[in-house]
């Protein structure tokens, strides 16, 4: 009898991303993932109990991909910066972004650890220091309506096609250029 092929957990969660890229997360099964390794499902069920396991680790990972778009983006300038990673995200994984954004999802409910992450973000933006944390909180939170519209568009292919990436980016710039304004008048004023 031939030993059992062995596979890491990485490896494991590394098929069910792809499946999930490609299919959408509610296609991820055990069966469907040992295919992919080419294995039987014991080497699968060794590192997870079951299938909603294996799905936590792939929302865990989807999310630490599109963290890291996040952090590859460093213009200084955290609306263009969220909103270019957004974009790209959305592009670049449509199935996947649809998953978790246009589906009831609890694993992408409001993250208060993560908000306050983009408000120390913007508190380093030059344009937005005068800004109190709730005027900040508010802006965010516009922003991100616009960015995740805009990001849905994208991943649905619903935009004009004459319009590049670099003028959707510009779009989403000046959107964010009319929230500040907007915001900072509503400061001097008070």
């Amino acid at each position: 009898m031939a030993p059992k092929t062995k596979f890491t957990k990485e490896q494991i969660i590394d098929a069910a991303f792809e499946i999930a890229r490609t299919e959408g997360i509610h296609f991820i099964t055990i069966r469907k993932v040992a295919e992919k390794l080419g294995s039987s499902i014991a080497p699968i069920y060794v590192n997870f109990k079951e299938v909603g396991e294996l799905i936590e680790e792939v929302y865990k990972k989807t999310f630490e991909v599109s963290r890291q778009m996040l952090m590859e983006q460093n213009s200084g300038h955290p609306f263009h910066d969220i909103g270019v990673a957004s974009i790209r995200f959305a592009r670049e994984y449509p199935i996947l972004f649809r998953d978790i954004v246009m589906k009831k999802n609890d694993e992408a409910k409001h993250n208060e650890e993560e908000t306050q992450g983009f408000i120390k973000m913007m508190k380093m933006d030059p344009d937005l220091t005068r800004l109190d944390e709730d005027e900040l909180r508010k802006m965010l939170l516009k922003m991100k309506i616009f960015q995740v519209g805009m990001s849905v568009m994208v991943a649905n292919e619903l935009l004009p096609e004459h319009l590049t990436e670099e003028q959707i980016i510009q779009l989403m710039d000046s959107a964010a250029e009319d929230v500040i304004s907007t915001a900072k008048r509503r400061a001097e004023e008070q």
